[in-house]
């Protein structure tokens, strides 16, 4: 069965497309919305992402053998993202995890607990851990950065340089609301997202993606840490420096009406709209201040100073990803 938050029943909210179906694209004022949360106000419900715990004395031991990430001494309240690959190094899940000193707490893209959970179980061997999807438990609602809003005391948080993410008992999403507000919907979310030149899972990756081409390496690869499935494509591409793809921020010509979807082809504007394809659209979002922009996944030789054709929307590029 589908998943509605009872969100969106407040006033103004109009219910998001996928990936996000399931809570508010926004309650009326997009760019209100994105000032607010800007500004340090309000909050995002992303209730309808998957939360999974990790419990058991050998979780962090285990739980770095699996992950790209260093987490064997990840210390309580401290936040971090991990991603887990294929054998060939492509990105299946990425994990945004905190510790509470007794479970690790952990949320990733709607719908993706399942898969994730049968890897997990798959793994545990010997290993004193239990694996658990607690989406039908626990809600995320994310806080801006500079909020001072208060959380229900013994909530679990992960704090980040971009906001807080909560954890909080899905029967008390709506009284955090009436105390939180205002709300703000996935669409000011992921226009402050695309800004940050974050990626995330399903939008800015394919099938084929690794962890080099998004700057991932930064946040959620360790790259001196012990064996894990795909590190060897790791640290290949590593080596060489010259993953395939690098991911772009654009700026969009603000006179078309429409944005480019996701998947629209990325072309030299020089060649035209017959050009060769050189990569593809991931998000692309209007911003309060910077007007339409984009992420877009495109192939590592492209000159760095190219204006390019965003579907059929003209676009100059800034460097998320060195070439």
């Amino acid at each position: 069965m589908s998943y509605a938050s009872p969100l969106l029943s407040l006033p103004g909210a109009v219910a998001a497309d996928q990936p996000d179906a399931g809570v508010a694209a926004h309650y009326g004022d997009l760019f209100r919305e994105q000032r607010a949360l800007a500004a340090g106000d309000g909050f995002v419900d992303l209730s309808h992402r998957d939360v999974v715990t990790v419990t058991g004395p050998d979780r962090l031991g285990w739980l770095h053998l699996l992950l790209t990430q260093h987490v064997a001494e990840l210390a309580p309240g401290q936040a971090t993202e991990a991603l887990i690959l294929s054998a060939k190094g492509h990105i299946e899940h990425v994990l945004y995890l905190v510790d509470d000193g007794t479970t690790t707490w952990l949320h990733t893209e709607p719908g993706a607990a399942g898969a994730l959970i049968a890897y997990l179980e798959s793994m545990k061997f010997f290993y004193r851990v239990e694996v658990t999807d607690r989406t039908a438990e626990f809600a995320v609602v994310h806080l801006p950065a500079g909020s001072i809003a208060q959380v229900p005391a013994g909530t679990v948080v992960r704090e980040t340089p971009y906001g807080r993410d909560v954890f909080l008992p899905r029967d008390r999403l709506t009284a955090f609301a009436e105390a939180h507000g205002p709300a703000a919907g996935v669409l000011a979310f992921e226009a402050l997202r695309v800004e940050g030149h974050r990626p995330r899972l399903g939008r800015e990756t394919d099938h084929r993606t690794i962890p080099h081409e998004l700057g991932w390496l930064d946040t959620a690869v360790h790259l001196h840490k012990g064996c894990y499935r795909g590190q060897e494509t790791v640290a290949r591409v590593q080596n060489l420096g010259r993953p395939p793809r690098r991911l772009v921020f654009l700026h969009l010509d603000g006179s078309e009406v429409k944005l480019p979807e996701h998947g629209a082809p990325v072309r030299l504007a020089a060649d035209g709209a017959e050009g060769r394809q050189l990569g593809f659209v991931t998000t692309s979002a209007r911003h309060h201040e910077l007007g339409p922009i984009a992420l877009a996944l495109i192939k590592r030789n492209v000159p760095a100073d190219a204006d390019l054709l965003a579907g059929d929307t003209p676009a100059a590029q800034e460097i998320v990803v060195p070439a």
